[in-house]
């Protein structure tokens, strides 16, 4: 998979789905895959949260999700693929990150994305803050 492929991209924009599918859509494509994280009212006990604010460095976080992208592709034949995550104040119900998938099948696709996602939790030095009432909660992750 060549870099003109690929797309990263870390900003506070609002995550254009259209814009992501178009991106990875390719004529050998039999499958495209749409990955959407979005923002709830509860996390690990707490509950009524209100929103999220994510942190991160965009160069930083962008080049080691980059190196994700590329390992995915080392494993999986994808013909495309896009990641976009906010940053910012992302609300209820709002996506906070996206990954979208091209392959010529569609079990490719789903392993390719979920591993981008999977691993992206794990190792993107993205931070989020935790907005309830009575009290916030800056936690690493996404």
């Amino acid at each position: 998979m060549t870099g003109e492929h690929v797309r990263v991209r870390v900003r506070p924009d609002p995550i254009d789905y259209d814009e992501m599918m178009a991106f990875v859509a390719s004529p050998s494509a039999g499958a495209s895959v749409l990955f959407v994280g979005t923002v709830r009212d509860h996390s690990e006990g707490k509950t009524g949260v209100t929103h999220l604010e994510y942190e991160a460095y965009a160069e930083r976080v962008e080049g080691a999700i980059t190196a994700i992208v590329e390992e995915s592709a080392g494993r999986w034949d994808v013909l495309g693929i896009a990641v976009d995550h906010r940053t910012g104040v992302v609300n209820l119900t709002e996506a906070s990150v996206a990954v979208a998938v091209s392959s010529a099948h569609r079990g490719q696709a789903f392993e390719a994305a979920r591993f981008v996602i999977d691993e992206l939790k794990a190792r993107a030095p993205i931070w989020k803050k935790e907005f309830w009432p009575g009290g916030t909660e800056w936690a690493r992750g996404s």
